[in-house]
């Protein structure tokens, strides 16, 4: 289905470079953040609780000294045996 929406200017450029970042149209952009935002997305980080623990997930694993996230898991699974 096709919308029109007014949207400030300087937040379209934002919205238009997210999208070329992720390599999706403007609209498929739109409509994913309108689903997450009502809870229609499914799968990682469709809660916000979950897409809030995501990025400091990230931070964690970058300062981890292996280049796999599975290698750094399997080392602290065994620190634990």
């Amino acid at each position: 289905m096709k919308v029109l929406i007014s949207i400030e200017e300087r937040l379209l450029r934002q919205v238009d470079r997210a999208a070329k970042e992720r390599g999706v149209t403007r609209s498929a952009y739109l409509a994913e953040l309108a689903a997450r935002e009502v809870g229609l997305a499914r799968g990682s980080g469709s809660t916000r609780q979950a897409r809030g623990a995501l990025p400091r997930l990230d931070r964690l694993f970058g300062r981890l000294p292996y280049d796999d996230p599975t290698d750094a898991l399997r080392s602290q699974r065994d620190a634990r045996s």
